[in-house]
This record gives C-alpha cells, structure tokens and sequence, in this order.
C-alpha cells in the first residue's frame, strides 16, 4: 500500500494500547511517517504532552496551543494538548461567555459537573478534536489516547451522553462525536502490542470491546519492539569461534578463541535472546489467529533513550511495513 494513501485513509487516527507498549512512540513515528510523505500532521496530546517533545527533540513540553514539532522536506508535525478545562474555556468565550469563563474554570466547576454528568470531561475534548477535524486543521491528526482501559470510556463517553442528555448543546455535541467515530473515513483506531502475552491479551480483548461499544472502524495493530530473527543462537559460541580460525593461527585469521567466561556470557545472551524471540513468534501467530487485522512490526531498538534519531528510524520501519501491506 502507497504510505500516503494509508495516511489519508482517515482524517483523525486514535493510537491507543496498554501502559508500557510505547503508543506515545508509535504516535510520534506515525507522525514523522506521515509528514515525510508531504502532509500536514497534528498530534494531539492528552492531560500533558508526555514523552512527546522529547521525540522530537524539545526540552521544554508545550500545552494548549499548537507548536512545531519537526519540519521535513515536505510537510511537518505540529503538537498540541487538549484538557477538558482548556476545551471548556474556550467553549465558554466562544458562546460569548468570556468573562465568566475563567472564573468557572478556575473555581472547579467542571469537576462539580463532571460528578453530575458522567462523561463530560471526554466530550469536551473529543468535541473539541471533532471541531478541529471538520475545520480541517491539518491533513491527519493523531490522538495520543490514554491506556486501553481508559480510552475505551474515553471513547465511548459520547454514547452515554446521547442517552443521558435528550436534547440540547450537550446532546448535539455528543450526536456530532458519535458520528465522527462512526466514519471510518474521519476516524479510525490503531492499537499498540508488545509480543509478549499480556499486552496482546489485553489488545484482543479491547480490539473487540472498540468494535462492539464504540463502534469505531480498526486500522492495522502495531506489534512495536519486535526483535529482528537470528538462526544462529543456539550454536556454541566457542565452536563457532573455532570453525570460523580453521587451522590457520588467529593472527592469520584475525580471529581468536573465546576465553571460558566470554563463552559463558555468549552463551547467557544467546539464549535470553532465543527464549524471547520463540515468546514473541508464538505471541504474533496468536495475534493473527486470534485478530484478523493487518499488522505493522516495528523493530526493538537497543537504545536506553528514545529522542529524533530513534524515531526517524522506526518511522522508516513503519512506512516499510505500510509498503508491504496488500
């Protein structure tokens, strides 16, 4: 599949996943991906910007109103985060309520109403990402959603309002996101896995729970820091040694014996290295027994910190995997 094709396929793309997989990761590989292609792309953070500017490079985190993330050859990424009370402010000075607005705000009135109307916290936001997608604030804007658990009522938050509220501003603003999710042409969803057996428990689980409850068309699953296949590991690191020598001296051959305790760590990385591969090519043939979606891997990466250079390469990796997606 053309890589922009794909990230036109939908104006908004909610990556969402289990705590610890790197959906802030993906979404910011997605991002860089998509604007390497020549688009306009908008992420959107939510409560904070999270590991965000650190991706991209920045030191100091942004907030409400929108920064430059990184500028390619061809398009570029800005950032953003939306809270229910920055939404709700601006909410309130739009309908003409300016001087009022901040004192709500500021005096916790949200958090009153909150308690009295479930819901309303998340619809403020996906209202506001609602208002942004049919203004067209960018050609694709990525949703940096919570933890699975959370976004799955994250997103389904507008369908208890709709039945809560049977008219009104709140009952139009709820109708209106609840349309947009339906749209696979405005919205779909992304979801993020580790190969290991727990997150791709919990990704089955909420891939079913975001089709049922939310109704929300799923786009390929991500399977990030997948380990790259070696055929060798369980071949002795001494004889290995040995056979590559010959019978030549290992100044002829530039290779030497390995030294008894080198052999042991050899072989203590080799087979931690064996066991997780075999945990993660049994995890990712479940994953395609069990969820019939289309898959993007991502490559683990032996870095301790994650910043630019990290991510150019995983959104390289992940328009390779676009590429070969039929």
């Amino acid at each position: 599949m053309d890589v922009e094709a794909f990230c036109r396929q939908s104006r908004v793309l909610v990556v969402a996943g289990k705590g610890g997989v790197g959906k802030t990761t993906v979404t910011a590989a997605l991002a860089r991906m998509a604007a390497d292609t020549g688009l306009d792309v908008l992420i959107v953070g939510l409560d904070d910007a999270g590991a965000l500017p650190v991706l991209f490079g920045r030191d100091d985190p942004f907030g409400y109103e929108e920064e430059l993330l990184y500028t390619g050859r061809k398009g570029r990424v800005r950032g953003r985060v939306i809270t229910p009370d920055d939404a709700l402010l601006e909410y309130l000075m739009d309908h003409g309520l300016r001087r009022v607005a901040k004192r709500l705000v500021s005096t916790g009135v949200l958090d009153v109403v909150a308690t009295a109307i479930p819901g309303i916290r998340e619809i403020l936001v996906l209202g506001k990402v609602k208002q942004l997608e049919r203004g067209e604030a960018a050609d694709l804007i990525l949703l940096d959603a919570p933890a699975t658990g959370h976004a799955v009522r994250f997103l389904t938050s507008a369908n208890g309002l709709l039945d809560a509220a049977r008219g009104g501003p709140l009952h139009s603003q709820a109708a209106e996101v609840v349309e947009m999710l339906h749209d696979p042409e405005r919205c779909q969803v992304v979801l993020v896995t580790l190969p290991e057996e727990t997150p791709v428990n919990e990704l089955i689980e909420t891939a079913f729970r975001f089709e049922d409850e939310v109704g929300v068309m799923l786009g390929p699953v991500v399977v990030n820091a997948c380990y790259e296949r070696l055929a060798h590991l369980r071949v002795d690191p001494a004889a290995l040694a040995s056979s590559a020598a010959g019978p030549a001296d290992a100044a002829a051959t530039g290779v030497r014996p390995v030294k008894p305790d080198e052999a042991v760590r050899l072989r203590a990385a080799a087979a931690f290295r064996d066991a997780r591969q075999a945990v993660q090519e049994e995890q990712i043939e479940r994953l395609d027994r069990e969820l019939p979606l289309p898959e993007l891997r991502l490559p683990y990466l032996f870095s301790s910190e994650l910043g630019p250079d990290e991510i150019a390469v995983l959104a390289k990796a992940a328009a390779g995997a676009i590429g070969r997606l039929r």
